[in-house]
């Protein structure tokens, strides 16, 4: 199987963020499942096409898509999502910009970031570094966009029903999100 080299777990650095409801942005309030970023977990040399037969063989997620971050503040509430970093570096928002417990954090080619559905995410700047991404969900799911408005609320509460990750979607039996 194609695998990547990834960087060893006794040295990868993880950061999680619990981030708390903000107006109708749930975040991870729902399931309380916190906002993994994995630094430097993908080797200098990966390539879109190496994640995505990375991520196929390990078979936690489906790759759907090579793109950027939307400028505009989002969540899903049918999915939780794994964004794999192969270009670029950018200044990436979550949890919502009026938030006070929002996360601001810099990415970089490398980085994977595995966002709960709910977390409210979007890209603040991109550097000009054509800043890209592999996104992926579970197999079976497909996102859906929200915006923290009134009408989403249904959506919303379909969030507590959704299945966490079983395998780490990039180390597989073992990994940070286990």
């Amino acid at each position: 199987m194609p695998f990547l080299n990834l960087a060893p777990l006794a040295s990868l650095r993880v950061s999680t963020h619990q981030i708390p409801r903000h107006n109708l942005i749930p975040n991870t309030s729902i399931q309380s499942k916190p906002l993994l970023i994995y630094r430097s977990c993908l080797p200098s040399s990966v390539t879109a096409s190496s994640i995505e037969a990375h991520l196929k063989a390990t078979g936690v997620v489906v790759p759907q898509w090579r793109y950027t971050m939307y400028n505009v503040t989002h969540f899903h509430s049918s999915t939780h999502e794994v964004l794999c970093i192969f270009s670029g570096r950018a200044k990436l928002c979550f949890g919502g910009e009026s938030n006070p417990s929002k996360v601001v954090t810099e990415v970089q080619k490398g980085d994977v970031i595995i966002i709960p559905a709910g977390v409210a995410h979007r890209l603040l700047d991109d550097f000009n570094s054509d800043f890209q991404m592999v996104g992926s969900y579970p197999r079976g799911k497909h996102p859906d966009m929200c915006c923290g408005k009134k009408e989403e609320e249904e959506k919303v509460k379909g969030i507590s029903g959704l299945e966490w990750f079983e395998r780490d979607p990039l180390y597989g039996d073992d990994g940070p999100l286990l």
